[in-house]
């Protein structure tokens, strides 16, 4: 792994910290309003 893809997953890491941070303190309302966004976005896919 170069240096730039080391500091690409650094990044990364410090991006979903930073996410789980902010999500942990949202209502049940908030998070299901940003789940349904990702979901309509094609980050998350329901399989059924």
């Amino acid at each position: 792994m170069n240096r730039y893809d080391m500091a690409d997953e650094r990044r990364r890491d410090e991006l979903v910290r930073t996410i789980e941070h902010s999500i942990e303190s949202l209502s049940l309302q908030e998070l299901e309003a940003v789940y349904y966004d990702l979901v309509s976005k094609g980050y998350i896919e329901i399989s059924n």
